[in-house]
């Protein structure tokens, strides 16, 4: 599968992200998925799966925390592109998550919380296809510089494509303002990234895009993007046999 996931990479390197996504979709349909966090990027995406009407299907992971303008947002595009996007949600509700793990968990284990709200929900959708459509590029952090267009999930042979990679975020701001995207209000406050309410600030001048993201933690990833992000996950139940 690595060998086939360098090939592909190589041959789709420098294509447009609609040439890639139309790839994406005649290689993998119906077994193909985009999941958005509705950023900047996940907007110009879930555009280009519309304009081209393709069959990928799109979700995202609501995890009850976002903030109320992503909502607003994902109505928006929703309208606007006549387009369903899947809400996933955790199998522990906030209330559930507290009585089990102890009031606002993200504050005091950031990671166990994306464990619970992310990345578990992510694994099952996750079995359901071959391949995942992401929108990472590799100038947003150190640890996504190498992302190739395509290649292959460490934890598994599942796909993972990335059409926006070679992107910029000037590619991106130009792209949604020539088309008219529709975008998170936030990001005209300071928020050059979001994700959860309590994990996520506003971002002053000169500081780095994801400077806001756990401010106060050493954390700068929830970890859908990581080596073995989507490997089945053992969760952590307080007093547990083998709990630490």
């Amino acid at each position: 599968m690595k060998s086939r996931t360098n090939t592909w990479a190589a041959q789709l390197e420098g294509r447009s992200a609609a040439e890639i996504l139309t790839w994406a979709a005649r290689q993998f349909a119906p077994r193909v998925a985009l999941g958005t966090g509705f950023g900047a990027e996940g907007c110009v995406l879930v555009h280009l799966i519309a304009e081209e009407q393709l069959p990928i299907d799109v979700f995202t992971l609501d995890t009850g925390l976002l903030f109320p303008e992503t909502y607003e947002l994902w109505r928006r595009l929703e309208t606007r592109y006549n387009i369903r996007i899947r809400g996933v949600q955790p199998a522990l509700s906030i209330g559930a998550q507290a009585a089990e793990y102890g009031d606002a968990l993200w504050m005091h284990d950031p990671d166990r919380c994306c464990e619970l709200r992310k990345m578990a929900p992510l694994e099952g959708e996750l079995a359901g296809v071959d391949a995942w459509i992401t929108a990472i590029r590799r100038d947003q952090t150190r640890r996504r510089a190498t992302a190739a267009v395509v290649e292959q999930d460490q934890s598994s042979d599942r796909v993972k494509i990335n059409p926006l990679a070679a992107w910029t975020r000037d590619d991106v701001w130009a792209f949604i303002r020539a088309n008219d995207v529709p975008y998170n209000s936030l990001h005209d406050h300071g928020y050059p990234s979001i994700g959860c309410t309590p994990c996520t600030t506003a971002v002053a001048p000169g500081e780095d895009p994801r400077a806001g993201r756990w401010r106060g933690h050493s954390k700068t990833e929830c970890g859908l993007h990581l080596p073995g992000a989507v490997a089945p996950l053992r969760l952590f139940r307080p007093g547990a046999k083998g709990a630490a």
